[in-house]
């Protein structure tokens, strides 16, 4: 154990398989970032913000399901971190974070950029501690990176600047991260109790969340035989949507009526791998089965009649023999129907492609759901951007789909690309931002730039925080300082080294594309979308439309005519399919 603890850090990272780490050198980080150049097995990835570097981390973690680091300098470094480790961490994305701090001699004395790391980080981890000595750190790093790969959550380790300079003492603990894995099976008695359930009732819907994307075979049987339609989460689609004949589209606040109503009107509804969120969506008055790996998710979000703690798989190999095939298929039938509307009313809005800098946004992501490859990786902003690309990209069994689906951050999208992209360097990578949130990190765009990541970004700038808007109108609040102000999205990205466009006419939407595809390195393309398009939840309550009829009114009344005019003319469609 010769050395400096720094290296005996970057030694460690690396036999756990870390391949980098996202970062932003200075002061305390210091040493570690040189222990990096000389050990050569590990890549340090300079960011421009480290709140980037933690989604980047986190991202990478998500894709790989490996350990992903990043790291952060005293005080306002690491506490850059945290809106990323937060993402992360209810990802279940397991990212160690090197909380680099001030020296040892200094704590306590409210010193320069002095933080209490330990505070700070304890709600968005499961291990957080803070090494000042030699002996320390290798044992509470080793337990850092085993508790984020066994949990699948984040760990920080605080590590002091004169802790990183000082030579390494023998410990008696193990320096290796164990990969743990363990196969829980159903038991005899619960598997008789839930197939009597479910070979008894005939109207049967199953939800799937991301603890199932492993189990897509066992999903698409088991719905077979018992002719039960499947609904999922938009975190989940790209696992369970594909060749999946019985899918009925999602429900949550990006959904569609046919996944809220599949769940409704169902005897049982079997929910697979979901800590499903959004309780006003789902239903109160019929049998609710569970089944998720951790047993303290099970019932916090609906009366649970059912809960089984176990691998979703696992469990649904072992229930399979034991459940008939149903001959009954008249609510499959129905609900399948009900799909079908749905999806020809959302066509609607790919068929009326909008006017010269009014183009819909449902048209733009349907034509990259085109042409974007077979196995392409999306990852999408928070906001409007998610619900279209929650209702207009189609799931193939290659794809996959990032977002701030958990935490539900601004700004996401393009961090993450950035750790898609060194992940799987050789496959498509479209990052779909909206102009709020590229905006707020927008440096980064160099960091792609300087890294030669072939990056995608796609702006669907509406010049309007679009979601916000909408939350206020739907409040009966007239929108107020929801508008924005953006630069020449093109110019800027041209300005940092990257092709740029701007797509103002519906006719260039897809020629753009297809060239920006088919580009070497990154791109940028900004298209301006219609800012009063409009995203309606699956099931529109009294209330949200009182209020979004007085939040028509104020605006009329304080002289804003037009823009009412422009609203209801953008979004004609809904307003006939409420009415």
């Amino acid at each position: 154990m010769a050395g400096k603890i720094a290296e005996l850090l970057v030694s460690m990272l690396a036999d756990a398989g870390v391949k980098r780490i996202y970062a932003v050198t200075g002061d305390s980080l210091n040493e570690v970032n040189d222990a990096v150049r000389k050990n050569g097995k590990i890549q340090w990835i300079h960011v421009r913000h480290e709140e980037t570097g933690a989604f980047a981390a986190g991202a990478e973690a998500q894709l790989t399901g490996e350990l992903a680091c990043c790291a952060g300098s005293s005080g306002p470094g690491h506490v850059h971190l945290i809106n990323g480790l937060y993402d992360a961490h209810r990802s279940g994305a397991p990212v160690l974070a090197i909380a680099s701090t001030v020296a040892t001699y200094e704590m306590g004395t409210r010193y320069f950029q002095e933080t209490d790391t330990i505070k700070l980080f304890d709600d968005c981890s499961y291990y957080n501690q803070m090494a000042t000595t030699p002996k320390q750190f290798p044992r509470m790093l080793q337990a850092a990176m085993q508790t984020a790969v066994t949990l699948r959550g984040v760990s920080v380790v605080g590590l002091p600047g004169d802790l990183a300079a000082t030579e390494c003492q023998p410990v008696d603990s193990s320096l290796i991260t164990y990969d743990m894995s363990s196969d829980i099976v159903l038991e005899q008695f619960w598997v008789e109790r839930l197939s009597k359930w479910l070979n008894k009732a005939n109207k049967i819907t199953i939800y799937c969340g991301i603890g199932a994307k492993d189990a897509h075979q066992e999903v698409v049987e088991l719905s077979q035989r018992l002719n039960a339609p499947v609904a999922y989460s938009f975190k989940s689609k790209m696992e369970i949507q594909y060749d999946n004949p019985n899918e009925v589209g999602m429900t949550g606040l990006l959904g569609m009526p046919s996944g809220y109503n599949s769940m409704h009107e169902a005897q049982i509804l079997l929910l697979l791998g979901t800590d499903f969120p959004y309780t006003p969506f789902m239903p109160e008055d019929n049998i609710i089965v569970q089944v998720d790996i951790k047993a303290n998710r099970i019932g916090r979000r609906a009366k649970v009649d059912m809960g089984i703690c176990g691998d979703v798989k696992n469990i649904l190999q072992t229930l399979l023999p034991h459940i008939k095939q149903k001959t009954d298929g008249s609510f499959l039938k129905e609900q399948l129907e009900g799909y079908r509307k749905v999806k020809q009313h959302l066509l609607s809005y790919v068929r009326d492609r909008g006017d010269n800098n009014k183009i819909h946004p449902e048209y733009v992501m349907s034509e990259i759901n085109s042409v974007a490859a077979e196995d392409a990786i999306f990852t999408v902003d928070t906001g409007m951007t998610c619900v279209w690309g929650a209702r207009y990209l189609q799931a193939t069994g290659k794809r996959k789909m990032l977002g701030s689906f958990n935490h539900g951050s601004m700004a996401n999208a393009m961090p993450q690309a950035i750790g898609a992209a060194l992940a799987y360097p050789e496959r498509q990578i479209i990052a779909l931002c909206g102009d709020g949130g590229l905006s707020m990190l927008l440096g980064d765009m160099a960091t792609i730039v300087q890294y030669k990541l072939p990056i995608k970004i796609i702006v669907f700038n509406n010049r309007a925080l679009g979601m916000v808007k909408l939350e206020m109108e739907v409040a009966g609040l007239p929108d107020w300082q929801t508008n924005m102000y953006n630069p020449d999205f093109e110019i800027i990205a041209k300005a940092m080294g990257m092709k740029g466009y701007t797509v103002s006419n519906p006719e260039d939407v897809s020629p753009v594309l297809i060239k920006a595809i088919k580009s070497e390195g990154p791109v940028l393309i900004n298209v301006m979308t219609d800012p009063n398009a409009l995203a309606m939840p699956p099931k529109i309550e009294l209330g949200q439309m009182t209020g979004f009829a007085q939040s028509m009114f104020k605006l009329i009344m304080n002289g804003k005519t037009k823009e009412v005019l422009d609203t209801i003319q953008s979004n004609y469609k809904h307003i006939n399919e409420i009415f």
